[in-house]
């Protein structure tokens, strides 16, 4: 979720004129919570390249990006982000839990560019750790982090979050 406390997203036109513009890039961080939304995972961090403007209903970026688990490691992703529609994403690698992980993550578009909802589609792994795994929330534009895991009480964090 972006809580508009990071600074992010920020825009970055190349072009001089009015209006969006092929090459115009997008760094972003947000946090990142579990599917319960009980408890902060870390922080999602990457950079969209504008590929293509739709006026009428949305764009569509080059999004390369990783999401940051503290402890448990990181996976990293990347292909076609449409801001209008549900997205599939490729994992392209990982570390510590998620050493030689591949296969995809959905991106479902919530409240742009505020509420994401990812799902996961991992292979290559073990099973993952009981705070990774649990029932996800519907994904609704009312849905809220606990107010425990957003102000990171110990209990509603995991080791070591990326903050």
């Amino acid at each position: 979720m972006n809580e508009r406390d990071r600074g992010s997203p920020a825009y970055l036109k190349l072009s001089q004129k009015e209006g969006k513009f092929l090459g115009d890039l997008v760094p972003f961080s947000n946090k990142l919570y579990s599917g319960d939304l009980q408890k902060r995972l870390g922080i999602t961090a990457g950079l969209c390249m504008l590929i293509q403007n739709f006026p009428e209903k949305g764009d569509r970026y080059e999004a390369v990006y990783s999401f940051y688990f503290g402890d448990y490691g990181h996976i990293s992703v990347q292909g076609a982000y449409l801001t209008y529609q549900d997205t599939y994403l490729a994992v392209t690698g990982g570390s510590g839990v998620f050493e030689g992980v591949y296969g995809q993550v959905k991106l479902q578009q919530i409240v742009f560019p505020f509420k994401l909802f990812y799902t996961f589609y991992l292979k290559g792994i073990k099973d993952l750790p009981a705070d990774l795994v649990v029932k996800p929330v519907a994904p609704t534009p009312a849905v809220e982090p606990s107010a425990a895991a957003r102000a990171a009480e110990p209990h509603a964090t995991i080791a070591n979050f990326t903050t």
